[in-house]
């Protein structure tokens, strides 16, 4: 299994960003899928997440700004970032609750990340 995530670079503040991380691979189901942040000289922090029954939670520092949603058909998970602020930098992974097949398997899988630079 593989999480590529792609859309992230520089941006001034108050634009805009989608990410997109997709699941390829043998899949049965994926299930639970989480953006993770992690700025310069910090913790990753949980920022975005979606439940295959498409219920979302936010971090407070996101709320309001950024939408996350999820395209099963196309195994993709997407991060819409708007209103970009300086403290948004960093690097975004992308992070799941993937089961495979044959023998079914189910655990959680992180993408390889992708950078968000916002300047000021």
């Amino acid at each position: 299994v593989q999480l590529q995530a792609s859309g992230g670079g520089l941006v001034q503040a108050g634009g805009s960003l989608r990410l997109s991380c997709a699941v390829s691979g043998n899949i049965f189901s994926f299930n639970a899928m989480r953006w993770y942040r992690q700025a310069p000289e910090k913790q990753r922090e949980l920022i975005a997440g979606i439940t295959e029954d498409r219920f979302t939670h936010y971090a407070d520092s996101v709320r309001g700004r950024f939408t996350i949603s999820r395209d099963d058909a196309a195994n993709t998970v997407y991060l819409q970032m708007n209103s970009l602020k300086p403290e948004d930098t960093g690097v975004y992974y992308c992070n799941g609750d993937i089961a495979t097949y044959p023998k079914y398997f189910r655990r959680d899988y992180w993408g390889q990340g992708t950078l968000v630079t916002v300047s000021s």
